[in-house]
């Protein structure tokens, strides 16, 4: 994710680590900052956060390996199970939309 998003690691909150940001700002007015890209390792599994979502990525989702969705969450058991190659396209592509989409810092 660092070499990704070419920003170091950073705490957001006390249980994930994200590298990068953007700003937000919603029609409602509300806006502020958030991670890029970035991960909490949990219980159940590892949490990956994939800020751009999932539907423009079936095909490299298809390719990943056992895997489970959220809206921005990808929850994977265990790394050795998954193509590392794949979820490093899958982070690079999410990354290149946030920044196209937001301001990004």
């Amino acid at each position: 994710m660092q070499s990704v998003t070419r920003r170091p690691a950073k705490m957001w909150g006390p249980s994930i680590v994200g590298y990068g940001s953007y700003h937000y700002q919603y029609e409602s007015g509300r806006e502020g900052d958030f991670m890029l890209t970035g991960f909490s390792s949990r219980a159940q599994n590892l949490t990956l956060y994939i800020m751009g979502g999932f539907s423009a990525f079936d095909d490299l989702l298809a390719e990943l390996g056992p895997h489970k969705l959220g809206k921005s969450c990808l929850y994977v058991k265990d790394l050795d199970n998954i193509d590392h190659k794949v979820l490093r396209k899958l982070i690079r592509a999410s990354v290149a939309y946030m920044r196209k989409t937001y301001p990004c810092m």
